[in-house]
């Protein structure tokens, strides 16, 4: 193994670990959601507020991120370094105030904006040592990036009886504060190009290339289903095994929702490396209809034997997130060098504004029409985008992504 290898895996493995650590603050408070409902009264607009007031953060944050060029004007780990040691102690402040204020929605909101410069830079800083792997090495990011996100249900399980619910967020806020001293240790693959002049017409750039566009619009459908389903996956479970009436149904549900979400790094990971070999196009077409199947079926096991919601709910976690490493690498293979981090910023911005239309609807739907219908809604984001995909393997410059394989 030769040095450049060497220090390629080594801040591979690095990069990894800080995304873990950092991304396990997403979720830290929704995880809390079954706990706050059982000592606190707490409406299903508020609970819906743990999560969405991340993603609204993240969308206002990766906005003037792609407004300004920040992902491409400034040292990487430098903006991730700023960004985590703002998110982790705005999380870490919820614990000095009441669950139910609007001030912990607040800093929930500062975390979400914060994550700018965490994922979108993290898939930058790997996409410096792709060589002919960027879907397995971007892959590995997102795999990192849903453990970080399932870890929050791990703390849940931490019973210490002074602490509570709160170990989730002491836990989270710690590990977050590690990976700004891990990001320290991560090298760059190559030197990072310089940023093209500033124009406000940059973050427009997105839009106007097409194969660029059905990139975006594939990964927009994606987006429509995932973190609605991350969000809610965990309430659902819970519900769902109170009406079968198993015993110690928080935890049971605890452990399927870790396993749920977490399984999806292996998805992301194996896709990774099927993409690299047999094309973008392919795997996440396949992702999506898998997926968007699992959508329109899990319902229908509501109040069933855990062994038939574990089943479709390990299938559904698999490929929720399988493809969602490909359609950033899309645009790392569709985008000229100096505008990648843009280019990337622009697509998880808008991707997480749409986020936020379905993790509001889900509860919608869950008073309409119940928790055997709710999910249905969620299929038709990777329906369509397996149609957006479809348009994108037809075109010409298909031919840039995976060494030419569509």
């Amino acid at each position: 193994m030769t040095l450049d290898h060497q220090q390629k895996w080594r801040s591979v493995a690095l990069l990894s670990i800080a995304q873990i650590f950092a991304l396990s603050l997403w979720f830290s408070a929704t995880a809390l959601i079954p706990a706050l409902k059982e000592e606190f009264t707490i409406s299903d607009f508020h609970a819906s507020l743990f999560s969405s007031s991340v993603a609204i953060g993240f969308v206002i944050g990766t906005f003037f991120s792609a407004l300004f060029s920040i992902a491409d004007r400034f040292p990487p780990k430098q903006i991730f370094t700023i960004s985590v040691l703002v998110a982790s102690l705005s999380n870490i402040s919820i614990l000095l105030l009441d669950p139910l204020s609007n001030t912990v929605i607040l800093l929930r909101l500062i975390t979400g904006i914060s994550m700018l410069g965490i994922y979108p830079i993290g898939m930058k800083m790997m996409a410096t040592w792709a060589r002919n792997d960027a879907g397995t090495l971007v892959g590995l990011l997102v795999g990192a990036l849903t453990l970080g996100s399932a870890l929050p249900h791990l703390l849940n399980l931490v019973n210490i009886d002074w602490l509570d619910w709160r170990f989730t967020l002491v836990g989270s806020s710690c590990l977050a504060f590690l990976s700004s001293i891990i990001i320290q240790f991560v090298d760059l693959g190559h030197p990072i190009p310089k940023a093209p002049p500033f124009k406000v017409t940059l973050a427009l750039e997105g839009w106007k290339d097409k194969a660029i566009r059905y990139a975006n619009f594939g990964y927009f459908g994606h987006m429509w289903e995932l973190y609605a389903m991350w969000a809610w996956i965990g309430i659902f479970l819970l519900e769902s095994f109170r009406t079968s009436g198993e015993e110690n149904p928080s935890i049971l549900a605890n452990i399927l929702t870790f396993t749920t979400i977490g399984i999806g790094a292996v998805g992301s990971l194996i896709s990774g490396k099927l993409a690299d070999r047999y094309g973008r196009t392919t795997v996440t077409m396949t992702a999506m209809m898998t997926s968007g199947s699992c959508a329109l079926l899990i319902g229908l096991f509501f109040g069933a034997h855990p062994i038939f919601l574990a089943i479709i709910c390990v299938i559904w976690g698999i490929s929720v997130i399988a493809d969602s490493a490909q359609f950033s690498t899309c645009v790392i293979e569709l985008s000229p060098p100096n505008m990648i981090g843009t280019m990337l910023t622009i697509q998880t911005c808008t991707g997480f504004l749409i986020s936020l239309v379905t993790i509001h609807l889900i509860p919608v739907f869950v008073s309409n029409f119940g928790w055997e219908v709710a999910f249905m809604s969620l299929a038709i984001g990777p329906f369509l985008g397996t149609y957006a995909m479809g348009r994108l393997r037809g075109h010409p410059k298909a031919l840039q992504m995976a060494g030419g394989h569509r």
